[in-house]
């Protein structure tokens, strides 16, 4: 049985949406400056590096974190490579078939480096979310700063996921992760009031 990291590593010069918070790590005592023990302080927001958007995050009537169910971030999990396209399509997904996957990782290798923002990095149609959910899909996945293209207002794929209860994890890296099926194990922080969390995204082989 094999583990695969999927979380990017957090740190100063991580990349951050546009006008969010970046994060932040500073230390605040050092056993080399005197004091016992090594302390930091830490800034982030909660969409930095891997993460899981809460309902409430794109929808007022939406889940706060400490309030989604747990069970969409664990269970088996289907891999799929779409790379190279500025969206992913129903289409694209319905010519893989793939099943009937609770949990979908879509890679498309749209942002290989943690520390640059993409801009043009590749979405999801909303028609991708609707067909995932035709299939009884309750997580979508990928490794793409967002489900929706970078200059979007009415964030369509987020309300598709709002409207068919489908949960999103974002800013994976799927980069050594082979098209196929896993166990996803991806854990948010439980905050209260949150609209999304940090996950440590693990994939499981099943063999």
């Amino acid at each position: 049985m094999k583990l695969y990291d999927i979380t990017h590593a957090l740190g100063n010069d991580t990349a951050y949406w546009p006008g969010d918070s970046p994060f932040r790590l500073e230390p605040t005592a050092r056993i080399a400056g005197g004091s016992s023990v090594n302390l930091s302080a830490l800034t982030l927001s909660p969409h930095n590096g891997t993460h899981t958007d809460a309902p409430f995050h794109y929808d007022d009537r939406g889940l706060t974190m400490e309030r989604v169910s747990l069970e969409p971030y664990l269970g088996r999990a289907v891999v799929v490579a779409l790379e190279g396209r500025p969206a992913v399509t129903a289409a694209d997904l319905q010519a893989l078939n793939i099943g009937a996957p609770a949990r979908v990782l879509i890679r498309t290798g749209s942002c290989p480096d943690r520390t640059r923002f993409y801009p043009d990095f590749t979405y999801l149609e909303p028609g991708a979310i609707e067909y995932l959910a035709t299939l009884g899909c309750r997580l979508v996945g990928t490794d793409a700063h967002s489900v929706d293209p970078f200059d979007s207002k009415d964030l369509r794929a987020h309300h598709a996921c709002f409207q068919t209860g489908m949960i999103i994890l974002e800013n994976l890296n799927l980069t050594a992760v082979e098209p196929g099926e896993y166990e996803l194990i991806a854990l948010p922080l439980k905050l209260e009031g949150g609209d999304g969390s940090p996950v440590r995204a693990v994939l499981r082989s099943l063999a």
